[in-house]
């Protein structure tokens, strides 16, 4: 058995994503087209979660179900990883009864403690570090609507925080440069940045960011266990809004997305998340066909 995980985008190779976005894009062809693909009849996801999250929870459970498996949901109330048990021993215990995990916690090293010692793939649904299947959704996005992201420039506007981070590390697996424009006090983890090379950059000038850039994307200001920070990051990141003025410095055909939930007003406009033309609402979609794909990958790597 060749047991996988995906923590990070790091975890697949360029080939292996590239191939991973293909399938996601064949598996919401076939859903539109009403055709069923019940591989993995009897097989249970484990949803773990520590953070809540609306589009996580349903496109993970929509999609297993779709595979033809059932997912089992466990709440901050039903499990507390490290503090009611060791991480290590839930790692065990969850993954004799069932057959691939998501879990969706607070610091990485949670989930790489549970990964180490889990029998089955684990899937990072979500770290303060790393968000690697929100990248999928967006990558599948880029390509459905613009084509291939080789060679292209995105930019991040607003907080380094793990979207961020994680689109660093979709610029060395997918080949393009990211262009990050953050205050002083926001920057990704300087080690990420770094092991990138010239495919990341960092400006203060949002605006210089998005000169040029091929899609921009932004998240909420202040995020899950940040809400004590929240009035001194609107005061911080004020300046660091999507909108028409800064789409303006972007290629004409350019995109902008946004992982949700959005704060109109905040790091976005009204005007752009109410766009009818905005692929955010594909972009959110693209969760559950891009996680499909990647559940049935490492299903089928962990028969081999």
């Amino acid at each position: 058995m060749a047991l996988r995980h995906f923590l990070t985008l790091m975890d697949l190779s360029p080939a292996e994503l590239e191939t991973l976005m293909q399938r996601a894009i064949q598996l919401k062809a076939e859903h539109k087209a009403h055709k069923t693909s019940v591989q993995f009849p009897n097989h249970v996801l484990g949803m773990v979660f520590e953070k809540a999250s609306t589009r996580t929870r349903i496109s993970f459970e929509a999609g297993m179900a779709q595979l033809g498996g059932h997912a089992i949901f466990l709440s901050p109330r039903d499990t507390q990883l490290g503090r009611g048990e060791p991480v290590e021993d839930s790692g065990r215990v969850i993954s004799s009864m069932c057959d691939i995990i998501m879990v969706r916690t607070f610091e990485h090293s949670i989930i790489e403690r549970f990964a180490a010692y889990s029998s089955v793939p684990v899937i990072n649904a979500l770290t303060d570090d790393h968000h690697p299947c929100q990248l999928l959704a967006d990558i599948q996005t880029f390509i459905e609507h613009r084509g291939s992201i080789k060679g292209k420039q995105v930019a991040w506007i607003g907080d380094g925080n793990n979207m961020c981070q994680s689109y660093i590390h979709a610029a060395m697996q997918f080949d393009f440069t990211l262009k990050v424009a953050c205050p002083e006090g926001f920057e990704p983890r300087a080690d990420i940045v770094a092991k990138a090379g010239d495919r990341v950059e960092i400006f203060r000038e949002p605006a210089d960011a998005a000169r040029g850039s091929d899609l921009l994307v932004t998240d909420v200001w202040a995020s899950m266990g940040q809400e004590e920070e929240k009035a001194e990051r609107r005061r911080e990141l004020a300046g660091y809004q999507i909108n028409s003025a800064l789409m303006a410095h972007a290629n004409p055909d350019a995109l902008y997305m946004h992982c949700l939930p959005a704060k109109r007003g905040e790091e976005i406009s009204a005007e752009l998340m109410d766009n009818p033309k905005t692929v955010i609402w594909d972009e959110a979609e693209n969760r559950l066909h891009a996680q499909k794909a990647l559940m049935e990958f490492l299903l089928l790597e962990a028969r081999a």
